[in-house]
């Protein structure tokens, strides 16, 4: 006999089995019912109440801004603001555009320019200049210029520095047809230094003898401002394009590597009291002085340290005590005691370019660099550049989800050392809809597609706007053989008219 555990347990009978598929059948009907009803209820209430319509950037809108009262600093007052459409948005941000097409210096092709005022007037400058040197070649120079507490050393800078930088480098070349790469630096750095020094130094040698406060205001106003300094020279025979940089306005380089993707490339490193090589320098010139760098800045208050100008971390005491005295009544910081502390002297680097391959150089004073990082400029820069010579004339995607991929990598030789991220680190929508680079590069700074956060941004008035945005001035420089090629060709004729430079 089997035991009790072997035994097979009893099986239903076919009335019970039929009763539990009923049951579990019933279940499942009701179920269907429920979901049938919670989803004609969906239907129908999207249908009942259809999604808010889009919104309209084409008609003006106001918003509302706390700001201080003139009447009282210590309170803020609401003030109401209208806001731009787009199409105003767009106007404004392609006022000073300007597309070049370079027939001339070999190795360039093109180059685009802009510039967005937050100051009134604007503090930042630019220059382009095409000098025949004495071996025939072609020196191309671009500058950038980040004027501060005026606009008066920038606009010095416009219209000296390439004259002085290029005498000294005429100098060089002169004594050898092929210098090395030290020697260009030399004269560079030369250059930089002799002009501020007239600035700052021999200003005050021709105003002293005479003591007029009209004489001083012509000859001293460059040296109490200040500027930071960003040049370019390209050198058509050598295809090597030197920068040198005094303060915190930026050169990326963009290339392509070989599996297409783009990267860029620091050409200058920001030189501000957060750098801390700049920082142990300065302190090293000054020891026992802790508040040389302090904050962050020199002496407590300049950002930069380097910089055209600033007489007032340069000049000796004795001098700021008579100037102080008999013009300006501006009083001396308790932290300056063994000036100068901040120098005009450039960093400078030196960066074969192989025109052969598509590449590109993005110079840009600080207020883009507080918006964008390398990668992105580059990133954006060159999706723009791809997509110029394959879209069909006229269109271009108004957006892209560019955040899944990086737009561009950093050159794994970059250390990026005292480079400043930027302020905004929100995930960004980026447009494509202009037809000049530079141009592209502000726009996707101050928003987008963020179309809420781009008209905001352009509608608010100086000084007011200088509470969320810097003035913004971008030169992007396209190297190549001069557009022989029929993409680039292609790619001029889709981006609409061009300014010949010769």
């Amino acid at each position: 006999m089997l035991g009790r555990s072997a035994r097979s347990p009893p099986v239903a009978s076919p009335p019970a089995r039929m009763r539990a598929i009923h049951k579990v059948a019933k279940v499942a009907s009701c179920g269907i019912l429920v979901c049938s009803a919670v989803y004609l209820s969906l239907a129908y209430y999207r249908r009942a109440s259809p999604s808010p319509p889009a919104r309209d950037y084409s008609t003006p809108r106001t918003f509302t801004l706390n700001v201080p009262d003139p009447m009282n600093p210590y309170r803020l007052r609401p003030k109401e603001i209208r806001m731009m459409t787009m199409l105003e948005a767009s106007k404004k941000l392609r006022a000073n555009q300007e597309s070049h097409r370079v027939t001339r210096a070999k190795g360039i092709w093109r180059y685009d320019i802009n510039a967005l005022a937050s100051n009134d007037p604007i503090e930042d400058d630019r220059i382009e200049h095409i000098i025949k040197a004495s071996d025939d070649s072609d020196w191309t120079f671009y500058g950038i210029f980040d004027g501060h507490s005026g606009w008066y050393t920038s606009d010095t800078l416009k219209k000296n520095l390439v004259p002085y930088v290029a005498r000294e480098l005429d100098s060089v070349y002169k004594s050898s047809s092929t210098p090395i790469d030290q020697d260009i630096t030399d004269a560079i750095k030369s250059g930089f230094v002799k002009l501020d020094n007239e600035i700052v130094n021999e200003s005050v040698a021709k105003l002293l003898p005479n003591l007029t406060k009209s004489a001083a205001a012509d000859l001293l106003m460059p040296a109490l401002s200040g500027s930071c300094g960003l040049l370019a020279f390209f050198d058509s025979k050598t295809k090597q394009v030197h920068v040198a940089c005094t303060g915190d306005s930026r050169a990326v380089l963009g290339t392509k590597d070989n599996s297409g993707v783009w990267i860029a490339k620091s050409l200058s490193v920001d030189q501000t009291g957060s750098n801390v090589e700049e920082a142990e320098r300065i302190k090293r010139e000054h020891p026992g002085e802790d508040k040389a760098v302090w904050r962050g800045r020199v002496l407590g208050s300049l950002e930069p340290t380097r910089a055209f100008g600033d007489a007032k971390y340069k000049w000796s005491n004795d001098v700021q005590r008579k100037l102080e005295h008999e013009y300006f009544g501006r009083r001396i910081s308790d932290y300056c005691k063994t000036p100068p502390y901040v120098t005009a002297e450039p960093v400078v680097t030196t960066t074969k370019i192989d025109t052969s391959k598509e590449s590109f150089m993005v110079m840009a004073t600080d207020g883009l660099w507080e918006c964008l990082t390398n990668e992105e400029a580059v990133g954006l820069v060159g999706r723009w550049l791809d997509q110029g010579s394959s879209r069909p004339n006229g269109w271009m995607p108004n957006w892209f989800a560019g955040n899944k991929e990086p737009l561009a990598k950093a050159d794994p030789a970059d250390k990026k050392t005292g480079q400043k991220d930027p302020h905004n680190t929100q995930k960004k929508k980026f447009a494509f809809e202009d037809d000049n680079a530079a141009t592209h590069l502000i726009r996707n700074a101050l928003g987008g597609n963020d179309k809420d956060q781009l008209c905001s941004l352009l509608s608010l008035p100086s000084p007011m706007s200088r509470n969320y945005r810097d003035d913004i001035t971008i030169t992007v420089v396209f190297f190549g053989d001069n557009g022989e090629s029929s993409s680039k060709e292609e790619f001029i004729v889709k981006h609409g008219e061009f300014k010949a430079k010769i």
